[in-house]
């Protein structure tokens, strides 16, 4: 049996692409690592594996604590990390969710062809840079009231429909329809709603950003035809989150966990793990306050989308619908949802050979920096992709190619219907800023590889650097092999603007 040892954690291949820390001492459930021996190597240069041996001692683990091809060390729990916590005898952790509530990515599709975006690379990331407010602090597309923040926190994506900045047809290609059942906005502080209220349709800093793209490559003729991708078509990539109200909310309970659930706080091997036990009065704020922020998000990176369009439109000459921009699907990474799963009874892992009695549990799946990836058939994929598979998009980095997936047929027995959010960060911010100048990044990627980025300082690009990030083509490569999510189409940067 092959064994990897790094930091005091062990490893065993259980087999190909799929790495398990065996439950020892008060681990409530084994921890398993899916990926590639280069990929382990590189996840096990911070404290991911630490972190997520620690989050099998969250109570009402199911299964495993799992973490995706692109880990790496985060608050408490792992970026890239799934943790399925029973929702009635476990928990809810603000800390397995994220800061950054659905801080998540949306593609939009257009009819252009890169023959047709060539000559305007200039105009165009300087059109969307001046009229996209990023970086850090206030500034939105739309200035709203506290009145306006409550209705979008309630409402999600039908608020930006009622008010011009939707179409129907955005509603029906995002994952909840763009509005989460069971928001409860008054369970949001009033702090971050200020902070939150000019902050609507704006990128934020960090890896945040808005890239146009070209599709290269499309793997699978049939999927991709549902999704409407082929090669030299044009493409838009927008990942965002729930800027400074999502942060706030998470902060906020945090604190009040410490507060109020000292106890359990203190069964941890991590305070950053930081949970509410289902149930209690806090797990039902949080989860209230926690899909309120959800639905924030949505509204944010809609607004973003539809001002978009308006920018091609002033760019190219022709009216967005001519230029068919319309979404392909928006899919959230830090989130907790309530989800049905089969799992093995007594707390057992079904699904790896022996034979193991199953049922039906309602569980908080915890995708933190990972990606919803439910296969062909499942009643929560929406009714236009329902036959072929959820999308999943994967963004590398600035000199990298993304992709768009779609959910296998193996997620929903080993992982919970999820797979990887992205390349992973390799490298510290700090570090980052150290080994890269902005400067020359900038001007790397425009002369070798024809990418146009702008950004409000040169320390964003250098913090973002193509060097900073894991191989992307390997993390999807994983993803694709032990069937989690399948590669549908390849695409690569032709513009880039970012906070």
């Amino acid at each position: 049996m092959t064994t990897f040892d790094a930091n005091g954690v062990t490893l065993e291949q259980v087999r190909e692409y799929v790495w398990e820390v065996k439950r020892e001492g008060s681990m409530r459930t084994p921890a398993r690592v899916l990926a590639s021996e280069a990929l382990l190597e590189e996840i096990s240069q911070d404290k991911t594996l630490e972190q997520l041996q620690n989050a099998t001692h969250l109570p009402g683990m199911t299964n495993y604590a799992i973490c995706m091809p692109d880990g790496h060390q985060g608050y408490g729990f792992p970026v890239g990390g799934v943790g399925a916590l029973d929702a009635e005898d476990g928990c809810i952790s603000p800390g397995a969710v994220g800061y950054d509530i659905n801080c998540g990515v949306r593609m939009m599709r257009t009819n252009l062809t890169y023959n047709e975006v060539e000559g305007h690379e200039e105009e165009l990331v300087d059109s969307l840079f001046t009229n996209i407010p990023s970086g850090l602090g206030g500034g939105g597309i739309v200035e709203t009231g506290i009145d306006d923040v409550e209705e979008i926190l309630a409402r999600g994506v039908d608020w930006a429909l009622e008010n011009g900045h939707a179409v129907e047809a955005d509603l029906l290609h995002c994952e909840d329809e763009g509005r989460r059942e069971g928001a409860d906005p008054s369970k949001v502080s009033q702090k971050a709603k200020d902070r939150g209220k000019n902050q609507i349709g704006s990128l934020g800093s960090g890896n945040h950003f808005l890239e146009v793209q070209r599709v290269t490559d499309v793997f699978d003729d049939q999927v991709g035809e549902a999704f409407g991708l082929k090669e030299d078509q044009i493409v838009v990539l927008i990942h965002c989150g729930s800027r400074g109200l999502g942060h706030q909310t998470c902060n906020d309970y945090l604190r009040k966990i410490e507060r109020q659930h000292q106890g359990l706080l203190e069964q941890l091997p991590d305070k950053e793990l930081a949970a509410a036990p289902a149930g209690s009065q806090l797990a039902e704020d949080y989860y209230g306050a926690m899909n309120a922020a959800i639905n924030f998000a949505w509204v944010n990176r809609q607004l973003i989308m539809h001002r978009t369009r308006k920018v091609f439109e002033r760019v190219f000459g022709r009216s967005w619908e001519d230029m068919e921009m319309d979404l392909l699907y928006d899919v959230a990474h830090n989130i907790a949802k309530k989800e049905t799963h089969t799992v093995g009874s007594h707390g057992r892992p079904a699904g790896d050979g022996d034979a193991v009695e199953t049922e039906q549990r309602e569980l908080f799946v915890h995708r933190k920096g990972a990606t919803r990836a439910f296969p062909k058939g499942h009643p929560e994929v929406p009714a236009a992709y329902r036959d072929v598979g959820q999308p999943v998009i994967i963004p590398g980095s600035m000199g990298a190619g993304s992709y768009v997936l779609r959910g296998g047929e193996a997620s929903m027995d080993l992982t919970f219907g999820s797979t990887a959010h992205g390349a992973g960060r390799l490298m510290s911010r700090t570090q980052a800023k150290n080994d890269y100048w902005g400067g020359d990044v900038k001007q790397e990627l425009e002369e070798r590889d024809q990418i146009y980025v702008k950004a409000q300082s040169g320390a964003t690009i250098a913090e973002e650097a193509p060097g900073v990030y894991k191989d992307v083509d390997e993390v999807v490569r994983v993803s694709d092999e032990l069937g989690i999510g399948d590669k549908v189409a390849r695409t690569f940067p032709v513009c880039n603007i970012k906070g």
